[in-house]
């Protein structure tokens, strides 16, 4: 195959799931596993944990970084950009077009309803990839039990970030205390930080602010809303009202969280604004992958980084296991959601051609049905 045939695929695969994937990171997460593991076998599912487990580790929105990541082991340089750009593009354009929107008529469109069947349907779909990555993450009992200390540091209060690098610090120790050598050596990546001097907005404050939130953010998409809140509503560049209806954006379209910055970028300095606050947010993931990912295999060939990787892939797995808990316990409410929800994993694990994206499409508009007319 052609370099440019296998650049037109990741463009399709990764444009197909920014106009579909909703539900969050794990949920995209998962998703992806289905088109290039299962489907394609772009790549080995030992692979694949290992991308997960070096994104968590890095700054930026996990499952936006791990499209591009897969496109940069299917095409190089190019189907990271590609990859990258591709999943990006459909929420970028929504959420411009809705913020255009607001700015204009001050409200929102009412597409709750479509949201509503969403939510419980990507369970199944979530489920699913934790069983099938858990199986290849846990390799032996020690990885298990490794796991659970994961899970007992997130229950604690732990940031997710925190608990990978623990895990994997222990991980580290473990094994190496198994084979008799204890010469334990370990890193930690700098954070580019950006100070906030800003008294009034303008169109590079803009870029700036979103380029300083990409650099450093951790974990979920979801935390970017706390980091809003400080960098323009604390400064009183934006109400808290304007926030709140730019999370209800970033929660009600597909693709990345982070697309929530076009909507704010519109809202503070028109389609420029826009412009540069996507470009601001989304840069620093492109830059870090970029620079991750040649490593990745070379990596995994350390003892020592092995052990580490090892430990954190089924760190992430656990990590994944805890936000289906937490998303079932959100999602389903009442009998609509669980009956969505209970036809999700029916779908999933009962009708062998249906794939995350008939869940989606059907969640979604049995929603609509039983909230609009039931």
């Amino acid at each position: 195959m052609t370099r440019f045939n296998q650049l037109k695929e990741v463009a399709q695969v990764m444009f197909k799931l920014g106009c579909l994937a909703f539900g969050g990171p794990a949920a995209h997460i998962a998703m992806l596993e289905q088109e290039v593991v299962e489907k394609r076998k772009w790549m080995s599912q030992e692979h694949f944990l290992d991308l997960i487990g070096a994104t968590n580790l890095i700054p930026g929105p996990n499952s936006t970084e791990m499209t591009m990541h897969v496109g940069h082991e299917r095409a190089g340089f190019w189907g990271l950009i590609i990859g990258g750009l591709s999943f990006i593009l459909p929420a970028v354009v929504i959420t411009g077009i809705l913020g255009s929107l607001y700015v204009s008529y001050g409200e929102l469109p009412n597409i709750e309803p479509f949201i509503f069947g969403i939510k419980p349907a990507v369970l199944s779909i979530i489920f699913g990839a934790v069983l099938k990555l858990g199986q290849k993450a846990i390799k032996n009992i020690e990885l298990a039990v490794i796991g659970l200390s994961t899970v007992l540091l997130s229950l604690l209060g732990i940031n997710d970030v925190f608990a990978l690098l623990i895990t994997g610090i222990l991980g580290i120790i473990y094994f190496s205390f198994k084979e008799n050598n204890n010469n334990v050596k370990q890193s930690i990546l700098p954070l580019l930080l950006i100070p906030n001097t800003f008294q009034q907005i303008s169109q590079s404050q803009i870029f700036l602010t979103f380029l300083k939130v990409g650099a450093v953010l951790y974990g979920s998409g979801y935390v970017l809303f706390a980091y809003l809140d400080t960098e323009l509503v604390q400064t009183g560049f934006l109400t808290r009202a304007e926030l709140m209806d730019a999370i209800a954006i970033g929660q009600f379209t597909p693709g990345p969280v982070l697309s929530t910055a076009t909507f704010v970028g519109y809202q503070l300095g028109g389609v420029l604004g826009a412009i540069l606050a996507t470009l601001g947010i989304f840069l620093p993931s492109f830059i870090l992958v970029l620079l991750l990912n040649p490593f990745i295999p070379k990596l995994r060939s350390n003892k020592k980084v092995r052990y580490f990787l090892d430990s954190v892939n089924v760190a992430a797995v656990a990590i994944m296991g805890i936000v289906l808990i937490q998303m079932s316990m959100t999602a389903l409410t009442d009998w609509k959601s669980l009956l969505i929800g209970g036809l999700g994993f029916f779908a999933t694990f009962g009708i062998k051609k249906a794939n995350a994206m008939h869940v989606i499409l059907g969640g979604s508009l049995l929603g609509y049905i039983l909230t609009t007319f039931i």
